[in-house]
C-alpha cells in the first residue's frame, strides 16, 4: 500500500523561499545616474568634467616640477582633481534637472519643495486661471506667506494680486511676498527660486507659523499634481556615501 505524504512533510520538503535581496545603491551608482541624466540635457558635460580634472592635475604637475616633488604632488592632486570634477557634475546636474521640468505646470512648486526645512508648500495651488492655466502657489514660513506665480509677466501679476487680497482678508497682519517664477524680465529663474525664498527675512515665531498654517488650510485651492521629473537636489552625488559612511 502506497504511503501518502502528510501536508507537513510536503511543506518541509519544499525549499524555503528566500526574500529577494535588495541591491544597495552605492555612491558611485548615484554618481553615474547623475552623469547620465546630465549628459542627456547637457552633452558637453563630459568635456567639462575632463577639463576640470585635467586642469587641476596639470596645476599639481607644474607645482611638483617647481618644487622637485613631482610624484608626491601628482598623488596629492588626484583626489583634488576628482573632487573638482564631482563638484562641477553636481552643479551641472542641478541645472540640467531644472531644465527638464522648466515650462511644465507646477515646475515652480517642484523647485520650492527642494527647500528642506523652514518652509511648507502644499501641493495644491492657491489659485488657477481656468482660461490661461496660470498658477499661484502659496508657502508659509518664518518670513510670512509667499505667493509664487507661474505664467507670463503681463498676466500673472493680476492673479497674484487677487490672491494676495484674498489671503490678506484672512490674515491681515501677516507679511505677504509676491514672486513670479519664469525667464522674463523681473521674474525669478527656476533654479534661483528656492534660494530667493530662503533669503526672505524671518519675522514670525514657530508657534505663529503653525497657527497661520492652520488658518491657510481653510482657504483651500484646486488640486494640481507636481510635474514628474528629476528632483534637482537629489541629482547631486551622495557625499556621505563618497566618504564611505
Amino acid at each position: 500500500m502506497a504511503r501518502q505524504n502528510s501536508p507537513a512533510a510536503a511543506s518541509s520538503a519544499e525549499p524555503s523561499a528566500k526574500p529577494a535581496k535588495v541591491k544597495k545603491v552605492r555612491w558611485y551608482h548615484q554618481l553615474w545616474q547623475a552623469y547620465q541624466m546630465t549628459r542627456k540635457v547637457d552633452p558637453a558635460v563630459t568635456w567639462w568634467l575632463l577639463g576640470s580634472f585635467l586642469g587641476v592635475l596639470a596645476i599639481a604637475v607644474v607645482i611638483g616640477l617647481l618644487v622637485d616633488q613631482l610624484v608626491y604632488l601628482i598623488l596629492l592632486g588626484l583626489p583634488f582633481a576628482a573632487l573638482a570634477a564631482m563638484y562641477l557634475l553636481a552643479r551641472r546636474a542641478e541645472t540640467a534637472a531644472y531644465r527638464q521640468i522648466e515650462g511644465q505646470p507646477g515646475a515652480s512648486l517642484s523647485a520650492l519643495r527642494t527647500i528642506r526645512r523652514g518652509w511648507e508648500f502644499p501641493e495644491e495651488p492657491a489659485a488657477v486661471d481656468p482660461r490661461t492655466q496660470d498658477l499661484v502657489f502659496r508657502g508659509i514660513g518664518r518670513a510670512g506667506i509667499v505667493l509664487v506665480g507661474e505664467g507670463p509677466s503681463a498676466r500673472i501679476g493680476r492673479l497674484l494680486d487677487t490672491e494676495r487680497k484674498r489671503t490678506a482678508r484672512v490674515l491681515p497682519n501677516v507679511p505677504i511676498t509676491l514672486l513670479q517664477a519664469g525667464s522674463e524680465e523681473g521674474q525669478v529663474p527656476l533654479r534661483k527660486l528656492p534660494r530667493t525664498v530662503q533669503k526672505l527675512k524671518s519675522t514670525l515665531t514657530k508657534q505663529e507659523v503653525a497657527e497661520i498654517s492652520k488658518r491657510l488650510r481653510a482657504l483651500g485651492g484646486p488640486r494640481l499634481p507636481v510635474p514628474k521629473g528629476i528632483d534637482p537636489m537629489r541629482a547631486r552625488p551622495d557625499r556621505k556615501g563618497m566618504r564611505g559612511r
